[in-house]
């Protein structure tokens, strides 16, 4: 059921402190790109409308926009305010509370921003700010306030005087809005600021000077009000994501023995009881069965699926393979294109080379194969039920190994039993 919300996420910054050729809402966080975990949270709040300001490479930047979501387009980078002023033709006619999120803070929880709408409803409120007190508020615009403690103001830090910058209290930017009198109002915010920019957070010293009714909620965790401005704080970012997605996995009944060195890319999934050790690197779109060990030191790339009761252990690789229940690969080695049966064992050393300078190929092992330490397989290639590699054999593609049978040496040869 859709709520009476509309929501506005600007995303049309060029970010520059990032130093990229890459739009900086795109830049991922724990394998996912920043941007789309605003789209999730506006989604999650199930609003009537969804907006979405883009700017600089907005056509780079479309290709994240699913179905439902209207695009607009801000011509010229002239602040926040220009661009919430460039979404109100995509809002239509609608009326209501409108919430303007940015697309690069992404670490808000909808629990979080809930409750920012239900005081807002509550209170009958024109505006409710998510604000937060810090110690070391640096980069972040101040709330101000009058003798009666009332929020009368937002000053940006760039045009703070020194006793403005003293004050605890900052703007998260996050404010939900009575849409039809932020609209009324807009056009009386100046660029009268050290950017020439037109900041959305002067509405607030409008809405105030006109008697409307402005509060704040303090948000308790500053980390949800992370924005991110530049490398530093996208790995600030994404350690703290990597902390929740590991949190989330081990209350789903996953052990991870060291959370902080281990690391799980958003879209990966894992069985209960499966063990990760520490250094694990699970990459996006990577499936874990149940009752598993993974690592020390284990790098499962994309397109990997594992089975129940599999053992992944020390320096190994895996990408777009496909292990099979109770299968043992304990062992450093590489497994790319890999089709593996169940109860399989890949010796260590094991590789499967899959490339041949133009395509990538498929190796299958079948159900029961051993496959000896320092293995090479060159794909494609196909290992028998039961069959056995010997320590450094080469197998050359094309050059399968039937069922049951025993191959060694250099190129892999039959043995006559």
């Amino acid at each position: 059921m859709k709520n009476n919300l509309a929501v506005i996420i600007l995303a049309a910054g060029r970010g520059e402190r990032m130093k990229s050729a890459l739009p900086k809402v795109l830049h991922p966080v724990c394998g996912r790109p920043m941007l789309s975990y605003v789209l999730d949270l506006a989604r999650g709040l199930k609003a009537s409308k969804v907006v979405t300001v883009l700017g600089h490479q907005h056509q780079e930047v479309k290709k994240l926009m699913a179905a439902g979501i209207k695009i607009v387009v801000q011509k010229r980078l002239l602040g926040t305010a220009d661009a919430v002023k460039a979404a109100r033709g995509a809002l239509g006619n609608f009326k209501g509370a409108l919430l303007v999120l940015y697309g690069d803070i992404l670490l808000l929880k909808k629990e979080t921003i809930q409750g920012l709408l239900k005081y807002h409803r509550e209170n009958n409120l024109d505006a409710a700010i998510l604000t937060a007190t810090v110690e070391k508020p640096q980069g972040y615009g101040r709330i101000l306030r009058d003798e009666y403690s009332s929020i009368c103001g937002i000053r940006e830090e760039k045009d703070a005087d020194d006793y403005e910058k003293e004050l605890k209290e900052i703007n998260t930017g996050i404010i939900c809005f009575n849409k039809e009198k932020l609209y009324a109002a807009l056009g009386e915010i100046k660029a009268d600021n050290r950017k020439k920019e037109y900041y959305l957070t002067d509405i607030i010293r409008i809405f105030y000077e006109k008697g409307y009714a402005i509060d704040g909620v303090a948000l308790s965790d500053i980390n949800e009000a992370l924005g991110i401005n530049s490398r530093q704080e996208l790995s600030q970012a994404d350690r703290i994501m990597r902390q929740r997605i590991n949190e989330k996995w081990m209350q789903e009944g996953v052990s991870i023995i060291e959370p902080a060195a281990t690391f799980i890319s958003y879209s990966a999934k894992i069985g209960r009881d499966t063990l990760i050790y520490p250094f694990t690197v699970i990459e996006n779109n990577v499936k874990i069965g149940k009752s598993c060990s993974i690592g020390p030191f284990a790098h499962l790339r994309e397109g990997t699926v594992i089975a129940d009761n599999v053992v992944v252990g020390n320096f190994l690789e895996i990408v777009r393979s496909r292990i099979s229940s109770k299968t043992l690969i304990k062992h450093f080695g590489y497994l790319g294109d890999a089709r593996i049966g169940r109860q399989a064992n890949i010796g260590a050393g094991a590789v499967t080379a899959n490339f041949d300078g133009r395509q990538k190929n498929i190796t299958v092992i079948k159900d029961g194969a051993f496959i000896g330490s320092d293995t090479v397989m060159v794909a494609p290639v196909k290992i028998g039920k039961a069959a056995v590699t010997a320590a450094g054999a080469v197998v050359l593609k094309n050059k399968n190994v039937p069922d049951g049978q025993r191959v060694a040496g250099v190129p892999a040869r039959v043995l006559k039993k």
